[in-house]
């Protein structure tokens, strides 16, 4: 007869032999078994926890994947924040990164940089106590994510239990979930002999795979992660250094990038970054750059951080990427305000790994610029990895057969005469709130990210609910009910709860964000914000004059009045309320106005801005009393350099007149809350 404790003997041995040949396998890279004995050590414990049920413990390799999905993902509130990173654009910001962090540290010695490749992933928060992992998270907006807790415990690069024992006891490790190229593509090949639909690049497929409510999907995915940081460090003790740290996480059992390297300075940061430049084809997962971190941990804690950015750290993106299509239509869109924009239609391009399809013009006065017409050749340009934009036209190219684009003169949403007031670049639908497709970008503005962030209220179920008939503005939404959502086409019972949820949720904002959310124009984040924190409440916004809406830093005459003819509007004035009444509420403080400490200098602006418009990097300057110039002179205080800043920036500097990056320039925006 076996006795049990043999039994308890047995298991424990399968399971440290299972975990240790993961470790090599995963994170070690350095397999000493075949798959096939693998498989023999993972069915003998599976096969005895099967009999001996009451064995089973939450940490064994047999429980990565649980049974029962969940109903939807809970809320973490990350003990430290998980901040995001500064970006350089070129070498040049490499170099003013390491000036910084010498002139802060008042050293002339060069500084030693943990590099590691940036993987283009979804970051996610572990944490462990006493070695076991107990928590997954994701990022979210850096203070609260949501608990993936079973998901992740279905990536087999991720140890459910660390090796060793001079681990701290309560210890969060952060890193990077990424989509191996070779599964997506295998993952992709597999849906295509099923005649499912495949999924457009490994980011977007592992951002999702990482939500699914059902870990079993999750686990068929076959996710990787990277660990590159740490966290929350509680009863125990890690090395002085970053590097150091990379290399104990590796012997605990997690994986780390292995071409992680130290490199001394910006020269050897830059020399780093060619490196990985010339393998980024050759790996087995997507990444958009690399990162510089200071390597000694006492000076990261020196160095500190801004509000979401640590100045010991820095993202250096590659170059964007481009590609040649064909223009095979323009399609006009009207906008929220009556805006008439041109959309291009193009040949279907991957451009840094996303298949573009749609890319938008601006207006008619872009399409002269470009000479473009349809038919054309184009060059498509990816700034920042992020938006897409016609650079240029091939014209040499051109075929013979090409149009010339010209604006409709009735308004494709409702038939309604289109106008060019005056001098302004933009053509209007004449129609107002009596035209369709305004109604729709009025509810879709109201409810995206920036504004209420009503989570799963997107375009197309807008359209839906506006056609129904079911919504005719912003505070319609509020009045819905699960018995008429559920009549929409691909609307079940279980998201008709799920949207009523989070209509609710969206009520509590902030009086930024209201204002932003009623779709003003000309009022953009940066002027909502001004005017909040100038009125702090509704009614004494209600009252302004245009005179004294006038005197707030970022707004002159004419947002002044429009500001006030939107609010004096009975339309407008009925909505808001109609809004208020619906529970929407945000917190109420005194008003102030904002502190102008910038107030007498003169700031110019040069260069292409990734992060955010060049207009509203001129008006949050100017809410904090800056003078925003068009040209550099003795009497210009600072000029803000973007990418390709040219001849204005030459000329800054050999009048000795401070540069700031787009990274400094945010830093300092936030630090002024401006």
């Amino acid at each position: 007869m076996v006795e049990k404790a043999d039994i308890v003997a047995e298991i424990e041995r399968l399971r440290n032999a299972i975990n240790h040949h993961n470790s090599l396998y995963h994170s070690q890279d350095t397999p000493e078994i075949s798959d096939a004995e693998f498989d023999l050590l993972f069915r003998a414990l599976k096969e005895l926890e099967t009999e001996y049920p009451e064995l089973i413990s939450e940490d064994s390799p047999t429980q990565r994947v649980g049974a029962t999905p969940l109903t939807a993902h809970t809320q973490v509130a990350h003990e430290l924040p998980m901040l995001s990173l500064d970006n350089a654009f070129n070498e040049d910001d490499v170099v003013d990164f390491e000036r910084r962090i010498r002139a802060r540290l008042q050293t002339d010695d060069p500084i030693e940089f943990a590099c590691e490749p940036k993987i283009d992933g979804v970051a996610v928060s572990l944490l462990y106590e006493d070695g076991k992992l107990v928590r997954g998270a994701t990022r979210g907006d850096g203070t609260t994510g949501e608990d993936i807790t079973q998901n992740v415990r279905t990536i087999e690069s991720i140890p459910l239990r660390l090796s060793g024992t001079d681990y701290p006891r309560r210890l969060e490790v952060r890193g990077e979930v990424y989509f191996p190229r070779s599964a997506f593509k295998r993952m992709n090949e597999l849906a295509l002999a099923k005649g499912d639909r495949t999924f457009a690049n490994p980011r977007n497929a592992g951002a999702g795979s990482l939500r699914q409510l059902d870990a079993r999907m999750t686990a068929e995915r076959k996710l990787s992660m990277f660990c590159y940081s740490v966290g929350l460090v509680s009863d125990g003790d890690l090395p002085a250094r970053h590097s150091e740290i990379l290399a104990r996480f590796k012997s605990w059992g997690l994986k780390i990038n292995p071409l992680v390297a130290v490199a001394t300075g910006a020269a050897g940061c830059v020399g780093f970054f060619a490196n990985i430049l010339t393998q980024r084809e050759g790996l087995d997962y997507d990444i958009d750059g690399v990162v510089f971190k200071v390597d000694r941990m006492d000076l990261q804690q020196t160095l500190g951080v801004l509000t979401r950015t640590p100045r010991w750290a820095i993202a250096h993106k590659f170059p964007p990427e481009e590609g040649i299509t064909v223009l095979k239509n323009v399609e006009f869109q009207v906008g929220r305000t009556g805006a008439i924009t041109p959309v291009a239609r193009v040949e279907p391009v991957q451009v840094g790994g996303v298949t573009i399809s749609n890319v938008t013009l601006h207006n008619m006065d872009e399409v002269e610029r470009l000479n473009l017409m349809i038919g054309d050749s184009v060059v498509i340009h990816r700034a920042g990895d992020v938006i897409p934009k016609v650079v240029s036209v091939l014209v040499q190219k051109r075929p013979d057969d090409a149009r010339e684009i010209s604006l409709p003169t009735a308004c494709p949403a409702c038939g309604s005469e289109i106008v060019r007031v005056g001098d302004e670049v933009i053509s209007k639908c004449v129609a107002g709130k009596d035209c369709p497709g305004q109604r729709k970008e009025r509810i879709r503005h109201f409810a995206s990210r920036l504004a209420l962030d009503i989570d799963g209220l997107g375009e197309k179920l807008v359209e839906q609910l506006v056609e129904a008939d079911l919504i005719e503005n912003s505070a319609d939404l509020f009045q819905l009910s699960k018995v008429e959502l559920i009549t929409l086409d691909r609307m079940g019972e279980k998201s008709a709860i799920n949207l009523l949820a989070a209509l609710i949720k969206s009520k509590q904002t902030t009086f930024s964000k209201f204002i932003y959310a009623l779709g003003i124009e000309e009022v953009g984040e940066s002027t909502a914000r001004a005017l909040a924190l100038h009125f702090g409440d509704l009614s004494p916004l209600w009252a302004a004059t245009p005179e004294e809406l006038q005197s707030i830093p970022d707004i002159g005459p004419i947002v002044a009045q429009k500001i006030h003819s939107f609010l004096e509007e009975d339309s407008n004035r009925k909505l808001i309320e109609a809004l208020v009444a619906s529970g929407i509420r945000w917190e109420i403080f005194e008003s102030k106005n904002i502190v102008q400490v910038l107030a007498e200098q003169i700031w110019v602006i040069t260069g292409t801005l990734s992060s955010l418009t060049r207009n509203d990097a001129k008006a949050r300057l100017q809410s904090l009393g800056a003078k925003v110039s068009g040209s550099v002179s003795q009497k210009t205080s600072c000029v803000v350099a973007g990418d390709a800043a040219g001849s204005k920036l030459t000329k800054a500097q050999s009048l000795g007149i401070p540069v700031m990056g787009e990274g400094e320039l945010l830093a300092f925006l936030e630090q002024h809350n401006a």
